[in-house]
């Protein structure tokens, strides 16, 4: 299972970008998909997470700012980033995990986690 990151870049304070990522493969379902960022020098962070059903979960520094949501049809988690902040600066890494088949002479499902490549956002005047 492959995901695929755009949307990043370079933005002002106050600016905006809206985060896409696409899921590709022989995938039965999907479970959560999210959004982590990892600047320099610090660990990696969740900032949002979206489960199957659209429950939603974000990281305290984001919330009323950063918005996620998926179209499940399209295998596709966006993360729309409103009033951002230097500190918003990082590499943004899509996360999914659920289940794949295979498409042998034996039809399995094995879970899967995949991570994306992770995409640039920088904030700054």
């Amino acid at each position: 299972v492959q995901l695929v990151e755009s949307g990043g870049g370079l933005v002002q304070p106050g600016g905006s970008l809206r985060l896409s990522c696409a899921a590709s493969g022989s995938i039965f379902s999907i479970n959560a998909m999210g959004w982590y960022r990892q600047a320099p020098g610090k660990q990696r962070e969740l900032v949002a997470d979206i489960t199957s059903d659209g429950r939603t979960n974000y990281a305290d520094s984001v919330k009323g700012r950063f918005t996620i949501s998926r179209d499940n049809a399209k295998k596709t988690v966006y993360l729309q980033m409103n009033s951002l902040k230097s500190e918003d600066t990082a590499v943004y890494y899509c996360n999914a995990d659920g289940r794949y088949y295979t498409d042998g002479a034996i039809f399995q499902l094995i879970d899967f986690r995949s991570w994306g490549q992770g995409t640039q956002v920088t904030v700054s005047s």
